[in-house]
């Protein structure tokens, strides 16, 4: 991984340049994102506190005439498809910009071709938005190209239909809000519900250091669907829209959920009052109590969401254990890919080299990449260049 500078933006310029013979009109950049606390309860429409991550997907284009998209990644290879198919033909990565193309048309938008080159740090699979990234960005692109007035608030709800509707991943909107929305030093609190996005500055003397295990995940080949199955199932028993609009007294009057639901359903209640506290924490420069959250979301993922994986298990039990880590949680979807530590900034270069040395990725789920520490800064949200 690398940081966000200058070299990302030349890569895909000249990218551009090397394989359509000339520089392109605009640079479109989205950022990853990793959640410092709030997991599993943005399709609940409950809490989360996101930030962006330094590490983007950038996007090189051009206008075209017709409707014809031709992008070239430099990860990934070639990609082309006509704008009037049916994306769901479209195969591998390009599936996410001929969705978003697609989505947008839907929405009565007359939608033009373009040519691209993309470059990416964000590591795939690593549960830090690397699709949501790929989605906002090809939106603006698609936004620039085609010159039509929709919102950015719009191109985080059509990537979010991306996921769900053509992706099979029923996932919420905190991925692509955070890609869109987020400022430069500081995190995000979402209600997902309303979709008001609050600034929290990070709080001073402490750093946010993301852990990738290695390990990888698809989300849409795991139980991630069945977890908000179990979610909506529970609050429909309840009789409410959502598990937002519940408690954890309401659970004690369910004796006809397994008790399986019930503990899903008592992790995304006790989250979302993490998440609140979690943010007064941060406000009161209480890192002591801001890591004690993190951590104790992280058993409650492990334990009653049922969400972690051996990996995740083992390096965030590392970090807790040492010394200037406040507290460590795994990030995302979950089963594979990264974790994250609230960390003593006059610490953060010892605790990553111990780390490092103690954590090897588990028998059981062995890596399918270096894993690796990396102090983040907050970075913001979608631009164009």
């Amino acid at each position: 991984m690398s940081g966000l500078d200058e070299t990302i933006l030349t890569n895909a310029r000249e990218g551009f340049r090397l394989q359509y013979g000339e520089y392109p009109e605009f640079v479109v950049r989205a950022p990853g994102r990793v959640n410092i606390i709030g997991e599993h309860t943005d399709y609940n429409e409950g809490y989360v506190l996101p930030m962006a991550l330094p590490y983007s997907t950038v996007i090189a284009a051009s206008p075209i005439s017709g409707n014809m998209v031709t992008v070239f990644s430099e990860g990934f290879g070639p990609a082309q498809f006509v704008l009037t198919d049916d994306p769901a033909e479209t195969s591998g990565w390009s599936r996410y910009i001929h969705g978003m193309g697609s989505m947008i048309q839907t929405r009565g938008f007359q939608v033009l071709g373009w040519k691209g080159f993309i470059y990416s740090d964000i590591p795939s699979g690593a549960n830090l938005s690397s699709s949501a990234a790929l989605e906002i960005a090809a939106g603006v692109v698609f936004q620039q190209s085609s010159d039509i007035d929709i919102s950015l608030m719009e191109i985080a709800a059509l990537g979010r239909d991306v996921e769900n509707n053509l992706m099979g991943v029923r996932s919420g909107i905190m991925d692509q809000l955070t890609c869109a929305f987020a400022e430069s030093g500081a995190a995000l609190l979402i209600d997902c519900r309303s979709l008001k996005m609050t600034p929290i500055e990070l709080p001073k003397g402490a750093s946010v250091v993301l852990m990738d295990t290695g390990t990888r995940r698809e989300l849409s080949g795991t139980e991630y669907n069945k977890r908000r199955a179990t979610c909506d199932q529970v609050a429909s028993a309840l009789g409410v829209q959502s598990l937002r609009d519940a408690t954890i007294a309401d659970l004690s009057s369910l004796d006809q959920i397994a008790e399986i639901g019930l503990r899903r359903a008592q992790h995304v209640l006790t989250e979302n009052i993490r998440v609140l506290d979690a943010v007064n924490s941060m406000k009161q420069q209480r890192l002591g109590e801001l890591g004690g959250f993190m951590n104790a979301s992280h058993e409650s993922l492990r334990e009653d969401y049922n969400v972690s994986g051996p990996a995740l298990d083992r390096i965030v039990e590392i970090a807790q254990s040492v010394s200037g880590c406040y507290g460590a949680r795994m990030t995302g979807g979950g089963f594979a890919g990264s974790a994250v530590a609230i960390v003593d900034s006059g610490q953060v270069q010892q605790f990553c080299e111990q780390v490092s040395n103690l954590y090897r990725p588990p028998s059981e789920q062995p890596a399918e990449t270096s894993p690796g520490l990396y102090p983040v800064e907050a970075s913001a949200g979608v631009s164009i260049i």
